[in-house]
């Protein structure tokens, strides 16, 4: 089509004005994608008695190496209290390290230890493996839809954030 709409796949359905039930169906399906998205690193995690807050972390630093913990904080949209027990423990298990700022002394940059590196590759290469498989199977232009909604949920504040990970990421 000439608007990137694919007729097939479409049933009908006028896209741009969704019932409450194909809404619901839709958050359902985003609950149980989730679930399957993070059930192989809970596996992981909980070998090493660690959470999803602990995996958040190790994403975003691995994503940024030298990241500051106020960034990380912005990320996360966590409380500092939360996030410093959750950095506190992957310091002291050996898989962060915090650096004092080179121009601010206050900074603390974040950095992924080897250990860290192995096991957040470890987390990714399962999720990795699933979104491979989900994309594979849905196609290209379900691929490019599926962002498309993403980025059009989060609010304006997390999509900057998001560009610049992005950015940040070459």
């Amino acid at each position: 089509m000439a608007d990137g709409r694919s007729p097939q796949g479409i049933s009908g359905e006028n896209l741009l004005y969704l019932t409450d039930e194909q809404l619901r169906q839709g958050i359902e399906a985003m609950f149980f994608a989730y679930r399957g998205f993070t059930a192989d690193p809970d596996r992981i995690l909980a070998d090493h008695c660690y959470g999803r807050a602990h995996h958040r972390a190790i994403h975003f630093i691995n994503r940024a190496p030298g990241t500051t913990v106020n960034n990380l904080l912005r990320i996360l949209g966590v409380t500092k209290q939360s996030l410093n027990r959750v950095l506190r423990t992957l310091v002291e298990d050996g898989l962060v390290e915090s650096r004092i700022g080179a121009q601010d002394k206050r900074e603390r940059h974040l950095y992924l230890t080897e250990a860290g590196a192995a096991l957040e590759s470890q987390l990714s290469d399962a999720q990795r493996a699933r979104m491979r498989t989900a994309y594979r199977e849905a196609g290209p232009e379900a691929v490019a839809g599926f962002r498309k909604v993403l980025e059009a949920m989060m609010d304006a504040d997390m999509r900057r954030a998001y560009k610049r990970l992005k950015e940040q990421a070459g």
